[in-house]
């Protein structure tokens, strides 16, 4: 086998080994056979909320696992290959199985990647908010930008996006929209997002000058029933009012409308149905979001970097820059992982950016490391 062959099944041997210890894979069976138990209890629907979430997890396993047995199997059939094509010659058999190994490694990684998102709060549905910052209405247009990537980038993963409030931009774009992002590890991978976002372009609006525009993204976990957080009602301040807005795809027309204010924090979160009491509870969820990832950032400020990035949306607080000219480029500061796919990532290809934060925070580097050694 040739070096560069071999290389790539010692990469995915070893991705493929740290997909079994953190899935414990020896218990796998066991645990699938105790959730089937429990989702065959005739009282288990009593509990709509608990029965959810069993049937979540249970099928998070056997996914896991599932993928896991999978890539094995490919990763033995390709080798397989490999021995095959160089006994007999055959150099079109051994490409073939070579380009599937190179597949097959970038899996594999990204596999290792999402294994690693153990984190108190990774598996948690999350919401995520974008805010227009410095730029006036080039700004409101760069998140209106943003708020397309990331819809795109959650339904290509199979996520539920749900519109919780938006406020339209005076001329054009959005001044802020928030969505609660249900799907397995959708926190994990969103949080990498949080901070702020800059555009570098030609005006689309008859200036022909070059701007730069800032947006600021936060992500927070959904909080779960069984986490409790106690908001004093004589720590908020509710007020409903009328909700009006320009219409479309992503824009809520409702005539009510809630919004919460957290006084002790500062913290103000809206939301916008038919239904007041459905707005209520649903503004009360997003701030004990809130509450709770404010107390993780405290635990573990190396896992999220949300409060660090939350600064002003504008210059030094970047975590991403994305030059559309005089040339075409995405870069990450944190990583300075790059491409020059801008009409890739726009489009919601995200994963490769993702994927860097999360091994970075893994490999316990502050941003401020990963910055001094680009």
């Amino acid at each position: 086998m040739r070096a560069e062959a071999q290389n790539r099944v010692e990469a995915i041997e070893k991705s493929l080994a740290l997909l079994r210890q953190r899935m414990n894979w020896e218990t796998v069976p066991h645990r699938i056979e105790e959730f089937n138990a429990m989702a065959e209890d005739p009282t288990l629907w009593d509990d709509p909320d608990r029965a959810q979430k069993l049937m979540r997890d249970r099928q998070a396993l056997v996914d896991a696992a599932d993928r896991y047995k999978a890539m094995a199997q490919e990763l033995s059939d390709n080798v397989e290959l490999i021995e095959m094509g160089e006994a007999e010659e055959d150099e079109d058999v051994v490409s073939e199985a070579e380009a599937g190994l190179k597949s097959l490694q970038e899996r594999a990684g990204a596999a290792e990647i999402e294994a690693l998102l153990n984190g108190e709060a990774d598996g948690n549905d999350t919401f995520l908010e974008i805010n227009a910052g410095a730029g006036g209405t080039e700004a409101c247009d760069w998140a209106q930008m943003l708020q397309r990537m990331y819809v795109r980038w959650a339904e290509k993963r199979g996520y539920t996006v749900e519109l919780q409030s938006e406020e339209a931009g005076a001329e054009a774009g959005i001044k802020s929209v928030a969505y609660k992002i249900t799907g397995p590890n959708a926190y994990g991978w969103l949080k990498t997002e949080s901070g702020v976002h800059r555009l570098v372009r030609i005006s689309p609006f008859g200036k022909g000058t070059r701007e730069t525009s800032f947006a600021s993204v936060w992500v927070y976990p959904v909080v779960d029933d069984n986490i409790e957080i106690e908001v004093p009602p004589n720590e908020i301040r509710i007020d409903t009012y009328r909700s009006s807005g320009a219409g479309g795809q992503h824009v809520n027309t409702t005539d009510s409308a809630v919004r919460i204010t957290h006084m002790p924090t500062g913290i103000v979160v809206t939301s916008s149905e038919k239904s007041q009491h459905q707005n209520r509870d649903i503004a009360m969820k997003a701030l004990k979001s809130r509450l709770y990832q404010m107390e993780l950032d405290r635990r573990n400020a190396a896992i999220n970097e949300a409060h660090e990035a939350k600064g002003s949306a504008g210059w030094g607080n970047q975590i991403r820059s994305y030059v559309l000219q005089p040339y075409q480029m995405v870069k990450d500061l944190r990583t300075a992982h790059e491409t020059s796919d801008t009409s890739g990532v726009l489009d919601g290809a995200l994963d490769q950016f993702m994927a860097a934060t999360l091994a970075l925070d893994v490999a316990g580097k502050s941003r401020a490391e990963a910055a001094g050694e680009d």
